[in-house]
């Protein structure tokens, strides 16, 4: 004899904290930056230009991958200052850098002949993005707790009558 479970049980689905959605978002954001990097290592001619020093008709120089450095940081940090910065400049840093972030990930398609490739990478970059800022946009507050003041705590507790 067996026995018949019931399967219609709804899963638990608890909500993430706005700061666990934001580290999530901005991990996402870096590991799809990164991996359209590494994937542009395929197109044709680019290993090429960049063993003979340059890179997007830039010479490579030690000033040309510090900036590719601090650029790549700026997001990379936002992991970190998403989760451990206070709830206000955490939501007005998210806010600023992923306004920031839109025109660059729009801007790193400018002249690419792989119009499908980077297009595409260009659009997933900018929705990540979207979300991010509707994250941080609306980000729930709580209710304020009442102030207890020194004339308040002294006060006794008023007497309710309950009525039958």
């Amino acid at each position: 004899m067996s026995t018949r479970r019931d399967t219609t049980t709804t899963l638990d689905d608890s909500r993430l904290p706005v700061r666990a959605k934001l580290v999530a978002a901005w991990t996402s954001f870096m590991f799809l930056y990164a991996y359209v990097d590494i994937l542009g290592f395929f197109v044709p001619g680019k290993v090429d230009d960049i063993l003979v020093g340059v890179v997007f008709e830039f010479d490579i120089t030690q000033t040309l991958l510090t900036a590719f450095l601090i650029l790549m940081a700026i997001p990379i940090l936002m992991v970190v200052l998403s989760a451990m910065l206070p709830a206000r400049a955490s939501r007005i840093t998210n806010l600023v850098v992923a306004s920031v972030q839109v025109p660059f990930a729009m801007f790193n398609a400018v002249g690419e002949s792989w119009t499908y490739y980077y297009g595409l990478a260009v659009v997933l970059e900018v929705v990540l993005l979207a979300v991010i800022l509707r994250l941080a946009w609306t980000w729930p507050r709580s209710a304020a707790s009442p102030v207890i003041t020194a004339a308040s705590a002294h006060k006794e507790p008023r007497q309710t009558q309950l009525h039958a």
